[in-house]
């Protein structure tokens, strides 16, 4: 980073140097009274020392060049990072007596002032001779977000003590600090599908083969590939042709408007809005477990934000994603970095007036999925529209899942599961490990989204189960 030299403030006296400059002010009013020429030049030399320290630290100013890295770049809450800082001389003069004491946003717990190592005069070359010395220290933040680190703080004090001047050098540089991720039971969905059990026993066998279907002979296809069985069924020639099949999809719903949050009468607003925060934080990690989850049993994962799209914010209308905001997908593959990355950032919004739409108009996710999608929505505090979009987006979710927590509305929760999603309760981040075994465990009849209730429901809905196998 480029160096800047930057004073805090004007050269402020030590205690030393207030106490010199205290009694040299009583010693000239001594003499005013006595007229005494030695009382004079003791005052004198009490109150011009301290001058000369605070002239001293502000003629001369720190001329550095600081760089900073964290390790590892981005963080796990609750994890430590190392923060490592390169500080070099750019001036022509040595510098020796300085401290320096790093600062950070709230939140982190930055170093206090120490020593810095003396430097030489600028040599040139690579930041790694006598000119520059490397700085380390250890933060541990315990709660999700981004965090500016920075800048460093040099002090540098007068030979006696009697004064101190301060510069802020370097930029200010952003550590990353993701959700935990709760490891969650199982490996991944299974849904009841057409094909019958066959897909599930190929995937038990070989999880990274192919199927194979066959297909009418065409001229130039190879004989070896000749399906003589499809062949001698058929009566025509068949050939075997491989066909890859795609990753699974997957859509959370994360609820980052809060729109069903009343207004607090004046005197509980810090209080109410601290209980929402907190509960935030845990449908935060909640989204976090489950995407993680997916991604690593090769979902491609849709997320959809209730309010204005933070993971993607110029990717959409800013109303939402249930009012035609494109959801924000994620692939297997690096998706999970970016799945982490993406919510340490994200904040609970209020809502934007006039950016609601109907019912009836809106479209979850930007565009209606041809095939229904397992939908895992994670709900805080909705209020009646929300509710309604998201009971008609249950008919295109299979199954449809939300995690209740516990600022929800009881009537919300009724409208939902009149809809057919099915509500499972967290109150807290202990809960989510077994929230996920009753999201994904059988159940002996599912709710239709008529409300009726039964057999015919369950396989109308569809069921998900966690896999036998251990997670890999």
């Amino acid at each position: 980073m480029s160096a800047s030299r930057r004073p805090v403030w004007f050269p402020r006296l030590t205690l030393r140097g207030g106490v010199f400059l205290g009694v040299g002010g009583l010693f000239l009013a001594q003499y005013l009274f006595t007229g005494r020429r030695d009382i004079l030049f003791v005052a004198c030399l009490l109150l011009l020392v301290p001058v000369t320290a605070a002239a001293y630290v502000a003629i001369r100013p720190v001329t550095v060049k600081v760089s900073r890295a964290f390790r590892p770049a981005v963080v796990e809450a609750g994890r430590e990072a190392i923060v490592c800082l390169t500080v070099r001389n750019l001036s022509a003069r040595p510098l020796y007596g300085l401290r320096w004491r790093d600062t950070g946003a709230p939140g982190l717990a930055t170093r206090g002032a120490l020593v810095l190592p003396g430097l030489d005069r600028f040599e040139g070359g690579r930041d790694d001779g006598a000119d520059a010395v490397r700085l380390e220290y250890t933060l541990m933040p315990r709660h999700r977000g981004i965090y500016s680190s920075g800048p460093l703080r040099l002090e540098r004090c007068d030979p006696f003590g009697l004064a101190s001047s301060e510069w802020v050098v370097g930029e200010p540089l952003d550590l990353v600090v993701t959700p935990t991720a709760v490891p969650l039971p199982g490996v991944g969905l299974t849904g009841a599908g057409g094909d019958g059990d066959a897909r599930e026993r190929l995937w038990r066998l070989n999880r990274n083969s192919d199927e194979l279907i066959a297909r009418e002979y065409r001229p130039g296809d190879p004989l070896r590939r000749v399906n003589w069985p499809a062949t001698a069924r058929h009566g025509e020639i068949m050939v075997r042709q491989e066909e890859h099949r795609s990753n699974p999809r997957a859509r959370i719903v994360l609820d980052t408007a809060l729109r069903g949050r009343p207004v607090p009468p004046p005197g509980q607003g810090p209080d109410r809005r601290f209980r929402h925060d907190q509960t935030f934080e845990v449908a935060v990690e909640l989204v976090a477990s489950v995407g993680v989850h997916l991604l690593d049993a090769d979902f491609r994962l849709d997320l959809v934000e209730l309010g204005p799209g933070q993971l993607a914010p110029h990717a959409g209308t800013g109303r939402g994603g249930l009012r035609g905001d494109a959801a924000v997908g994620f692939q297997a593959i690096g998706g999970v970095r970016a799945l982490l990355e993406g919510l340490a950032g994200v904040v609970p919004l209020e809502p934007v007036p006039g950016a609601g739409a109907s019912p009836q108009t809106a479209v979850p996710g930007g565009n209606a999925p041809q095939v229904p999608l397992p939908t895992f929505a994670v709900l805080v505090d909705i209020d009646e529209q929300d509710a309604a979009e998201l009971a008609s987006l249950g008919a295109a979710a299979r199954p449809a899942v939300a995690f209740i927590l516990d600022t929800m509305r009881p009537a919300r929760v009724d409208t939902l599961r009149e809809a057919g999603w099915r509500c499972i309760p967290v109150r807290s981040t202990w809960d989510i490990p077994v929230a996920w075994l009753e999201a994904t465990g059988p159940r002996s009849a599912a709710v239709s989204p008529g409300g009726a209730v039964g057999a015919g429901g369950a396989a109308g809905r569809g069921t998900a189960t966690v896999r036998g196998e251990g997670r890999p």
